[in-house]
């Protein structure tokens, strides 16, 4: 179990900067070791905080991927070896380190995944020690194929959950036979997952699952994983009764990920340190059953694929 920190940053209502440390402490207290960030989550406001955490607590021994490339203009020319360095150099001022663990591209247009000079200067930052490994953070599984196929390419981050089940059919299988890392994200289908939503949830006018729904801001499947809001909740109850006793919904949803062959690390977020501890808890749950499984997937089926399969 990982922890994705893009709700420490913004788009996810406010969370102060108390409540965020709090949530990188109890992460890292219960032995999260893997934390997911990026240059555009809250304007560099999420790397800072991660970046502060790294000061103060040095026998953590963290392993920190982020992510550039969603400053610019979505054109595949501004994916540049000029802009490459003024986002590395941002980077590390803000996480306060010479060599970043990880730099991922950040959903770059398809186009990008064919620019032999983009892969070229990242090998650059990697012999330059400006970045010890990069990957990719992708929206669909062929631009996830593209990334792997890719020789330097480290790991491949991608949208999958029990409502977003396309990338076990080709990307995982592949991913392990490149020997190149999955990083599951959106795992809870932006709290579908969680249970705690009803038809009459609202959320804030500075939520991604207010102001996102339709994909007005960026790619809507990274809101409740492009599941439409209704459809998203009957399933969640359709699974509930799948849920073994003393284990939440969510640690449900999250085993299940942990489960599929090839994931590397999954990483929900939280935006208080109780939702970081309650997650992180979801590595104790005994393994699914084969049945469990197939229920999934029989769910996902009727309920979900014909309105996300083909798009992503």
């Amino acid at each position: 179990m990982g922890l994705g920190c893009w709700q420490l940053g913004a788009d996810w209502g406010q969370v102060d900067e108390s409540d965020a440390l709090a949530v990188l402490n109890a992460a890292a207290d219960t032995g999260v070791n893997f934390f997911d960030t990026a240059d555009v989550y809250g304007d560099g406001r999420s790397e800072t905080l991660v970046g502060r955490f790294l000061r103060e607590r040095d026998d953590a021994n963290v392993f920190v991927a982020t992510k550039m490339g969603r400053r610019v203009e979505q054109l595949p020319e501004n994916y540049s070896r000029e802009n490459f360095l003024a986002w590395n150099d941002r980077s590390r001022a803000n996480l306060g380190v010479d060599t970043l663990d990880l730099v991922q591209l950040h959903c770059p247009p398809t186009a990008v995944y064919s620019r032999d000079e983009v892969f070229d200067t990242l090998d650059e930052l990697v012999q330059a020690k400006r970045i010890a490994a990069y990957g990719v953070s992708v929206e669909t599984t062929e631009e996830a194929l593209a990334a792997i196929a890719r020789p330097g390419v480290a790991s491949v981050q991608i949208i999958l959950n029990a409502l977003r089940l396309k990338p076990l059919e080709q990307v995982l299988p592949a991913a392990a036979e490149a020997g190149v890392a999955i990083i599951a994200r959106v795992p809870l289908a932006s709290g579908l997952l969680t249970g705690r939503y009803t038809a009459q949830t609202t959320f804030g006018a500075d939520d991604h699952r207010n102001y996102n729904r339709d994909g007005a801001a960026f790619d809507v499947g990274e809101t409740f994983s492009g599941v439409p809001y209704e459809v998203g909740l009957e399933a969640v109850e359709r699974l509930r009764p799948l849920v073994p006793e003393g284990v939440t919904l969510a640690q449900f949803a999250l085993r299940w990920i942990v489960d599929q062959p090839g994931v590397t690390v999954v990483i929900p977020g939280a935006r208080n340190a109780d939702q970081a501890a309650a997650n992180s808890a979801a590595a104790d749950v005994a393994p699914l059953s084969a049945e469990t499984q197939a229920e999934v997937r029989a769910v996902y089926d009727e309920l979900v694929r014909p309105l996300v399969h083909d798009r992503w």
